[in-house]
């Protein structure tokens, strides 16, 4: 993000990353620039998908928002931005999620949203339970929520995560470490008083600069 330097393509620490860090030199793609729109699925962007809550699920309601900027610190107008997340028990609505902990019918984990004139997002959910995953002994994820952002043409888009403020786990979850130590707290978002709704829930901003 920004001019921060991109981290490491190969993280020993995350296993996985062996299988799938390129070992060739990149291959420059053809232009998709005809493409002058991003792809926003079957149907249109509702104004309450970007509240994860409505089916009522288990949890501590909390609220992030914030805004999309590019490297200038202008706002990112008009972009799609989806978020999927784990449950307040740590599990995914994903058949390929085999931890032993409960599903909540009430919550599909998947949101979306656009962002407005001043590059401001918004979403409503609850906050995501740490998961083991198996990349070392007792390893476990930090609870996070995965973005997705969409730019103006077909080959634009950032898939990122979000950390949450005084997590343990930080220091023990090699995705995270594999950021550089000047870009990691770009990845952490902040308790916010300002947002936090009274009686209702908690407030997290995080802001998203390109």
């Amino acid at each position: 993000m920004g001019n921060r330097p991109d981290p490491p393509l190969d993280v020993p620490e995350y296993t996985s990353t062996a299988l799938r860090a390129p070992r060739q030199p990149f291959v420059r793609l053809p232009s998709f620039d005809d493409a002058s729109a991003p792809v926003f699925g079957r149907d249109r962007v509702g104004e309450s998908d970007n509240d994860l809550t409505a089916g009522g699920p288990l949890g501590e309601r909390i609220v992030v928002s914030g805004r999309v900027v590019d490297s200038r610190g202008r706002p990112v107008r008009n972009t799609l931005v989806e978020v999927w997340q784990a449950n307040a028990a740590g599990r995914y609505a994903h058949s390929s999620d085999n931890h032993d902990a409960p599903l909540d019918a009430n919550f599909s984990g998947f949101g979306r949203c656009i962002t407005d004139d001043e590059g401001a997002y918004r979403f409503v959910t609850i906050k995501p339970g740490a998961y083991p995953w198996q990349n070392h002994r007792n390893a476990w994820r930090p609870a996070h929520i995965h973005f997705s952002l969409f730019g103006t043409t077909l080959s634009e888009r950032l898939v990122t995560q979000m950390y949450f403020p005084g997590d343990p786990l930080h220091r023990h979850d090699p995705i995270l470490n594999a950021v550089r130590s000047g870009a990691r707290d770009a990845l952490v978002a902040s308790f916010d008083l300002d947002t936090t709704v009274p009686e209702w829930a908690l407030g997290y901003r995080w802001d998203i600069h390109l």
